[in-house]
C-alpha cells in the first residue's frame, strides 16, 4: 500500500493549509486586489480574520488604490459597527501615515534643495517669494508647498549651484 497526501492532509493525518484554504467556501484565492466589490463586501460579512487581515494588508500596502476605494464604497452603505469601524479606522490611519511620510519626504528634498543653493533660509525664502515662517514649516514638514512653489525652489538652488561651482557664464553687456 503506497501513502500518499490528499486535498484532507498528509499522509501523518494533519490538516493541509493549502487545501482549507481551498474548502472555505466564497474565499477568493486570487491577492485582495484583484477581487470585485461584490467579494470584498462578502469578505466582510464573514468571521474570517484572515480574509479581513489580507483586505487591511492590501489597505497598507495601497491606501488609496482600488482596494481601500472598494472599501470605503462599502463603508458608506453599511452601519458603522465591529469590523466596518476597525476598517474605517485602517482607512484614517494608513493615510494620515502616507500624508505624513509624504511630507517628510518634501522636507528632505527642500532642505536638499537649500543646502544645494548655498543660500541661508530667510534669504531662500524671499527669493521664492515666501515669508520665513511659512518657508521653516516646508522644512519641518508640518506644510507641503504647491508644485509651482517646488519647481521655483528648483530653479532658484539650479541657478545659485550654477553660480557657486562657476558653471554660469558672465553677464552678456
Amino acid at each position: 500500500m503506497t501513502l500518499t497526501t490528499d486535498g484532507r492532509g498528509d499522509a501523518a493525518g494533519r490538516p493541509n493549509p493549502a487545501a482549507t484554504a481551498r474548502r472555505r467556501s466564497g474565499v477568493d484565492q486570487r491577492p485582495v486586489e484583484f477581487w470585485p466589490t461584490s467579494a470584498i463586501r462578502e469578505a466582510l460579512e464573514t468571521d474570517d480574520l484572515t480574509v479581513w487581515q489580507r483586505i487591511v494588508v492590501a489597505i497598507k500596502r495601497d491606501p488609496y488604490g482600488r482596494t481601500a476605494r472598494q472599501v470605503e464604497e462599502i463603508l458608506e452603505q453599511a452601519p458603522p459597527y465591529g469590523v466596518s469601524k476597525a476598517l474605517d479606522e485602517v482607512l484614517t490611519r494608513t493615510r494620515a501615515h502616507l500624508e505624513a511620510n509624504e511630507c517628510a519626504e518634501v522636507a528632505r528634498h527642500i532642505h536638499m534643495l537649500l543646502q544645494r543653493s548655498g543660500l541661508g533660509h530667510d534669504e531662500f525664502a524671499s527669493r521664492i517669494g515666501i515669508p520665513g515662517d511659512q518657508f521653516a514649516a516646508y522644512l519641518d514638514g508640518v506644510r507641503s508647498p504647491a508644485a509651482s512653489l517646488m519647481i521655483r525652489m528648483r530653479r532658484l538652488s539650479d541657478r545659485f549651484a550654477r553660480m557657486r561651482h562657476g558653471d554660469c557664464p558672465p553677464p552678456s553687456r
